[in-house]
């Protein structure tokens, strides 16, 4: 069972009122309730004892140290990982830190998964523990033919024990979204493991990308979260139309997001 409270397979944020000092200090509150949740992982991971469990605890009290704040949140689509028989390749843009602290607390319930990352991740101080503990695949971004070969390895070796892979194919995290970066490294893990793949879009720019440090921009609590989940996409031949099906998925929600967000 999700640890999420879906409705019709949605989940929203409900309607609460907001602390005045959460409200006048939304990126102080949360980063502040974010490092004390990553620590208390950390040691938890330095002793062998962050189980998928504790994960999910984790990425569960960084929604909600968001929801405190003000921040809502939209999760559609899940049904699909409901009914998955199988592991599956989640392939998602990447706009912040944020779908990486909250996703396991999403997925992680209804089957094992971890993420492909960046080798630099395993050596952030405190993070590093967190993220070793959870067993990753380690890319460099800047050996393309290295890193194919670490992801369709290391992919295949976790798909075929059950647990599935989050891949961010962008090279970098971004508020907008370019095809033309959106590689096809996913869909090459799918089509060699043969498993499906399951697009994933979101909408994550509330918590903003930092000038000093990239991963603590301003929280704006005016911005809502949302993750869209789509229907399983099998491989056929070389994968070129689903990857521009996962595209197309991508695209048009996060269309009709700024749309609506517009209005």
């Amino acid at each position: 069972m999700s640890l999420l409270s879906y409705r019709d397979s949605v989940y929203r944020t409900a309607k609460t009122t907001v602390p005045l000092a959460a409200r006048l200090f939304p990126s102080l509150t949360v980063y502040s309730r974010f490092m004390v949740i990553v620590y208390r992982a950390s040691a938890l991971a330095r002793r062998g004892q962050y189980t998928s469990e504790e994960w999910c605890q984790s990425c569960l009290k960084t929604a909600q140290a968001l929801e405190h704040v003000g921040v809502s949140i939209e999760i559609t689509g899940i049904e699909h990982v409901e009914r998955l028989e199988a592991p599956c390749v989640f392939i998602a843009n990447h706009m912040s830190v944020l779908e990486t602290a909250v996703l396991p607390a999403i997925i992680q319930p209804l089957r094992d998964v971890t993420y492909v990352i960046k080798q630099s991740l395993l050596e952030y101080p405190v993070f590093k523990h967190i993220m070793r503990a959870r067993d990753p695949i380690a890319v460099t971004r800047t050996d393309p033919r290295g890193d194919l070969k670490a992801v369709l390895e290391g992919g295949t070796e976790r798909l075929a024990k059950g647990i599935s892979i989050i891949v961010f194919p962008q090279t970098t995290r971004t508020h907008s979204f370019d095809p033309a970066q959106f590689t096809s490294i996913g869909l090459k893990l799918a089509r060699k493991a043969g498993v499906p793949v399951v697009p994933l879009a979101l909408l994550t720019d509330a918590w903003g990308n930092g000038t000093l440090l990239k991963d603590f921009g301003r929280i704006d609590i005016s911005k809502p979260v949302r993750f869209a989940f789509g229907e399983p996409i099998h491989i056929e031949g070389r994968g070129r139309d689903e990857h521009q099906a996962v595209i197309e998925f991508v695209s048009s929600r996060l269309a009709a997001w700024r749309a609506a967000d517009a209005h």
